[in-house]
């Protein structure tokens, strides 16, 4: 598998485990109701927690993949192109998902809709900057080789 796609899998992987962890750990210190996505999805998933944290994982992997298709007609630092870009995976779950699920739009709240927006947030910002930084240290290293195999 190409490397530009691995780094967006690692990217992906690490987002999601950051915006879990803010959602349900560090949420309710900020005011915003616990939001644990694979518990949200388990319901339709037949109540099964293992495969609501399965789709919650696959779902993270999935956008990152996306995002590198993305990514290049974003623009800002690494972490700003990630920001920019969750914007869509949140109004997506806003409007097709959370309704979806039986939920009015936007979480049926203000407090819903922009603490599922900081956790999107969260995601982005961490995909951006884990895929962006693997980015720029494979290109640091390339052009390093190259000088060392034609001296």
């Amino acid at each position: 598998m190409n490397s530009k796609w691995m780094r967006a899998v690692t990217a992906g992987i690490a987002a999601t485990a950051v915006m879990t962890f803010v959602g349900v750990r560090m949420a309710p210190l900020m005011g915003i109701p616990r939001m644990n996505p694979a518990e949200m999805l388990a319901g339709p998933m037949g109540g099964s927690l293992i495969l609501g944290w399965a789709g919650h994982l696959m779902i993270g992997m999935i956008l990152a993949l996306i995002y590198v298709l993305a990514a290049p007609r974003l623009f800002g630092p690494a972490w700003l192109r990630g920001a920019l870009y969750s914007l869509a995976p949140w109004l997506m779950a806003q409007l097709v998902v959370i309704p979806m699920m039986g939920m009015p739009l936007f979480s049926g709240s203000a407090v819903m809709a922009m603490g599922s927006l900081v956790g999107h947030l969260v995601y982005g910002v961490v995909l951006g900057a884990v895929y962006g930084h693997s980015a720029e240290a494979t290109a640091e290293i390339r052009p390093a080789r190259a000088r060392s195999v034609s001296a």
